[in-house]
């Protein structure tokens, strides 16, 4: 089924985003009360690397194939996920979410994933939550994470101020903008199946 999505992400230029490793609704006696997304998001272990290898083999090089992948378990950021956007261009690092969307959990996920995946080979953050009227806040609170982490590779002389201040710029706006930008019109005028072929042909 995800490869058949990933086809018709090249077909249609969408981006495809993965949010595996929770069930949702856990408490059965909340979710009946209050109704869905009510009942509580618990974490579950999920696999990347094996199972997302045929995909990648034929789409992460793929132009204008945009694939963003999140978890909540923190050691599978460091362990699968980076190593993965580091290789493919196609792969990017979603923002940290849910259990991990404060500031101890973002200042991990820099520190778990920069020196894999790099600043680049992240979305930014971007959100999806409901909650519409903590947003400004939810973006303020990500981009002082950033600015605190890209302050600390100056101070320890891993990174000239002007790259800093140029990557947190990037980070705030650039880098999100370009990877989720609306696909150009007729850019991608072949079916998924010819996209498809041209990557791994049979």
């Amino acid at each position: 089924m995800l490869y058949a999505m990933a086809e018709m992400s090249c077909a249609d230029g969408l981006v495809m985003q993965l949010h595996p490793g929770v069930l949702r609704d856990y408490d059965k006696a909340v979710y009946v009360a209050f109704g869905p997304d009510r009942g509580f998001d618990i974490p579950v272990a999920a696999e990347f690397t094996r199972s997302l290898r045929p995909l990648l083999e034929a789409f992460g090089s793929q132009p204008g194939f945009r694939l963003v992948l999140f978890t909540v378990d923190e050691s599978t950021y460091a362990r699968e996920l980076a190593p993965i956007a580091g290789v493919y261009p196609a792969v990017r690092l979603g923002a940290p979410w849910w259990f991990l969307d404060s500031p101890d959990g973002m200042r991990r996920f820099r520190e778990l994933t920069t020196d894999t995946a790099g600043f680049y080979n992240t979305t930014g953050f971007v959100d999806d939550t409901r909650a519409f009227a903590s947003i400004p806040a939810r973006h303020d609170l990500a981009r002082r994470i950033d600015a605190g982490a890209l302050a600390r590779l100056v101070t320890e002389h891993r990174l000239d101020e002007d790259e800093a201040t140029q990557t947190a710029v990037d980070l705030a706006y650039r880098v999100p903008k370009e990877f989720y930008a609306r696909p150009a019109a007729g850019a991608l005028a072949a079916g998924p199946r010819q996209q498809a072929l041209r990557v791994n042909p049979m």
